[in-house]
C-alpha cells in the first residue's frame, strides 16, 4: 500500500444535504420544510409551546429549592482508611488530612471538606483533622486511641474574606426607620 492509495472506507463520509437546489435533487423549492408558516422559517425555537395549551413545565407543581450554598463534602469510610493504613498508603503516625487522603488515593479530591464515616472498622491510633465525622466514626478512632479534630476546610483567602465580611456586618449601624410627625 502506498500513501496515494490512502483513502477512507466507503460510507465512512457522508455528503451535507444540499437544500434549495431544484427539483431534481428531491429537497428543491421548499428545502424539505414543508409549505409556509412559522416551523418552515429560520430562526424559529418553539420548546415547550403546547399550541397555546397551559405547558406542561407550568401545570406541574414545584417543590423545594436547591440551595446554592451548600457545602459538598467527601464521604470517606473508616473501613477504607484502614485498608490505606495497612497497604502503607497512609502513615497513622502522621496527622490524616485530606490532602494526605488524597495523596494516598483514598479519595480524589477534597471538594468543600473529608468527613469521616464509621463503615468498616478502625484498629490503627491515628489523629486526624477533617472538616466533619459521625459520632460513631469519633467512637471508633478514640476506641482505638486516636482523635478528631474538625477544621473548616476554606482556604487562608476564604477564610479572611469571609472574617472581613462579618466584621462589616458587625459594624453597620442599623436605621430606627421613620419618625413620627406630632
Amino acid at each position: 500500500m502506498q500513501l496515494n492509495e490512502l483513502k477512507d472506507k466507503d460510507g465512512s463520509r457522508k455528503a451535507r444535504k444540499r437544500v434549495g437546489r431544484g427539483m431534481g435533487s428531491g429537497t428543491g423549492k421548499t428545502s424539505a420544510k414543508g409549505q409556509k408558516g412559522q416551523k418552515s422559517r429560520s430562526g424559529v425555537a418553539i420548546k415547550g409551546f403546547e399550541g397555546g395549551q397551559m405547558p406542561i413545565h407550568m401545570r406541574l407543581p414545584k417543590r423545594g429549592f436547591n440551595n446554592i450554598f451548600r457545602k459538598d463534602y467527601v464521604a470517606v469510610n473508616t473501613g477504607r482508611v484502614q485498608e490505606a493504613i495497612d497497604a502503607g498508603k497512609l502513615d497513622a503516625g502522621q496527622k490524616i488530612d485530606g490532602q494526605a487522603l488524597v495523596a494516598a488515593g483514598v479519595i480524589r479530591r477534597v471538594k468543600d471538606g473529608v468527613r469521616l464515616l464509621a463503615k468498616g472498622e478502625l484498629t490503627a491510633k491515628a489523629e486526624f483533622e477533617l472538616a466533619g465525622a459521625s459520632g460513631k466514626a469519633v467512637a471508633q478512632v478514640e476506641a482505638a486511641g486516636g482523635s478528631i479534630v474538625q477544621t473548616d476546610a476554606l482556604t487562608d483567602e476564604q477564610r479572611a474574606h469571609k472574617e472581613k465580611k462579618a466584621e462589616t456586618r458587625r459594624t453597620k449601624v442599623i436605621g430606627t426607620g421613620h419618625k413620627k410627625k406630632k
